[in-house]
């Protein structure tokens, strides 16, 4: 602004009536747009709105992998909500990195968004207290934060998990072999402890040869179901612990035309389409989303009262083309 108001030989306070649109000459309006299309000025209003104490616009959202259907649906609904109060929605993905989502979160940070939602990767969001502490409202969802205290949005993993294996023992399974992630990860291990709990509960000792983690592509959640197969006492039923592990187990399981049951937390999309009958354990990722995003807007909008952790419930649902 000091460069356009040299140029068009007027006062710093002129460039900013022009630029704010405040009323100001005709004559002095026209040298000071002639000045900024020469200049190519452009309102940093990132700057402004520091200065002026005033609210960006604009929130964060840090996902895990833009390519899954159920962080694109959360992507969707927040971007829906956003706008309806006439606020920009950006998106990033930590691709599972605890590096890349530190050095995202603190870029989101830097451009004074006006707040934070985060599904995390890392296990330690302690480098985020000083912004929370400022001010900087986040809320997390799907998982919680580690090392801060923030408002959390999760699922009923460990109950979910124990209900889908627990469908499995009731049909006489004893032997299930489970599908996980990384043991790192807190909704990992609410699901292991969901269904080690189911088991207990059936009596059935766990067998750690029917344990399979750190499972991440469908391609290795395949190869996991092949090994476990070719076990001299093999599982009759298996649990997968993602939508993306379940997927790859489905696909071992049509290439050996095994009849094993198959329950995997998350449904997925075409999961009706299935050639065999599957179970699933479902959850609105929408009603997710909304609770986690007007959490947010609530925070901005000046709610202080202490973090909550809002936990959603989740339900058996039979998918493939022979569910009944």
């Amino acid at each position: 602004m000091v460069d356009v108001a040299r140029r068009a030989d007027v006062s710093l306070k002129t460039v900013s009536r022009v630029v704010n649109d405040e009323p100001v000459g005709q004559e002095l309006v026209s040298r000071v747009l002639a000045a900024i299309a020469e200049l190519g000025f452009r309102r940093n209003d990132i700057a402004r709105n520091l200065r002026s104490r005033q609210l960006n616009a604009t929130v964060g959202l840090l996902i895990e992998e833009i390519a899954n259907p159920f962080y694109a649906t959360i992507a969707s609904v927040a971007a829906e909500i956003a706008a309806a109060h006439g606020t920009m929605l950006i998106t990033a993905s930590s691709e599972e990195d605890p590096e890349r989502e530190r050095a995202l979160l603190q870029d989101f940070t830097q451009r004074r968004v006006d707040g934070l939602l985060v599904v995390p990767a890392g296990l330690d969001h302690s480098f985020l207290r000083r912004e929370v502490e400022l001010g900087m409202p986040v809320v997390f969802l799907d998982r919680p934060p580690q090392g801060l205290q923030a408002d959390a949005v999760l699922l009923d993993n460990r109950g979910g998990s124990q209900a889908g294996v627990a469908a499995l023992l009731d049909e006489g399974h004893r032997r299930v072999g489970l599908l996980l992630g990384a043991p790192s990860v807190p909704t990992m291990r609410d699901r292991l402890a969901g269904a080690r709990a189911a088991l207990a509960a059936a009596g059935v000792e766990p067998d750690q040869a029917l344990l399979r983690e750190r499972l991440i592509a469908p391609e290795e959640a395949g190869r996991a179901v092949a090994a476990l197969l070719d076990l001299p006492d093999p599982p009759t039923a298996f649990f997968c612990a993602n939508n993306r592990l379940t997927v790859g187990a489905l696909q071992e399981l049509h290439r050996r035309g095994s009849a094993a049951a198959l329950v995997g937390f998350d449904d997925f999309e075409l999961a009706h389409l299935m050639p065999r009958p599957l179970t699933v354990v479902g959850y609105d990722t929408r009603e997710l989303a909304r609770v986690a995003t007007e959490r947010l807007f609530n925070r901005i909008a000046g709610d202080d009262a202490p973090p909550t952790t809002t936990v959603l419930p989740t339900r058996l649902l039979q998918r493939g083309l022979s569910a009944s």
